[in-house]
């Protein structure tokens, strides 16, 4: 994989930057004045344009650092954009579990990612969507069909994949109606208090079928769940408790996040007078797929 350092760019430097949004759009247009217009991709690109005269010697030298260290273009690096470094609609506040649906990258891993455009009708392209290769660590939540997983899952704040805990599974023999459901599995389980499971192939209780709910107490063959079963049919046979999500739940989550970079100019000084030097204009642009 291409050089990456996992440092982030000094927020001084970025005061008063420009920043571009775009899209990798192929236009061709005929004789006639038609335009036939090509989506190369649905992916957000941002740009940054940095040019500021400083009197602080640190910042000059802190920039040059970190241009030295990436070898100019060859390294990227981590930018901290403040008007949109959240998976919220609203770029800037504070992530929750249910900011944005996750892809599925193979069982029990799924991708970071965020849409944008909502609130209007998108093009047939659908909504453009940012994968978030760069969290930040200990902002990450995350939700299974709509039940917050406080722990059972890991992060890597180097690709932005959700790694869930090894799946516990079982076969049901029984399921009572109660307020609390009690899932008899007829043997040990490994199930603990705290852990969720999704319940599925029940026959005769088919209205617990795709539920997922919390573990509330467990006992040596049965668990009891936060689902109110006493208005359901009777359980005849069959089911299986998953704790991992299952291919047909909806996997949600949010975080604080950088934008993976890069230089993309040289960087020219001009020595004003002994103190004050102004750098040259400083084009750094996004890393799509770092």
């Amino acid at each position: 994989m291409p050089e990456f350092l996992e440092e982030r760019m000094p927020e001084e430097v970025r005061t008063g930057a420009q920043t571009r949004s775009s899209y990798q759009v192929q236009i061709t247009r005929t004789a006639g004045g038609s335009e036939y217009r090509r989506l190369v991709h649905n992916l957000p690109m941002r740009s940054f344009v940095i040019h500021f005269t400083s009197l602080r010697d640190d910042i000059i030298k802190r920039v040059l650092d970190l241009y030295d260290r990436a070898h100019g273009r060859y390294a990227g690096f981590r930018v901290r954009w403040p008007d949109d470094c959240t998976t919220r609609t609203d770029g800037r506040s504070a992530p929750t579990a249910i900011d944005q649906t996750l892809s599925r990258i193979s069982a029990g891993v799924y991708q970071m990612q965020k849409a944008y455009g909502q609130g209007g009708t998108p093009s047939g392209a659908g909504l453009p969507v940012r994968t978030i290769y760069k969290p930040v660590s200990g902002t990450a939540l995350v939700s299974v069909s709509g039940v917050t997983f406080a722990s059972g899952w890991t992060l890597d704040s180097t690709n932005g994949q959700i790694t869930f805990a090894a799946n516990k599974t079982k076969a049901i023999i029984g399921i009572t109606k109660a307020s609390q459901a009690v899932i008899d599995f007829g043997a040990a389980h490994a199930f603990l208090v705290g852990d969720t499971v999704h319940i599925s192939a029940v026959s005769g209780m088919t209205e617990i079928n795709g539920q997922r709910a919390a573990i509330v107490g467990t006992a040596t063959n049965t668990i009891t769940v936060a689902i109110n079963s006493t208005g359901y049919s009777t359980y005849t046979s069959g089911g299986t408790a998953n704790t991992q999500p299952q291919a047909s739940e909806t996997v949600t989550g949010g975080c604080e996040f950088d934008l993976p970079c890069r230089f993309n100019s040289d960087i020219d000084i001009t020595l004003l007078t002994k103190t004050v030097r102004e750098i040259s204009s400083i084009e750094v642009v996004e890393i799509l797929a770092p």
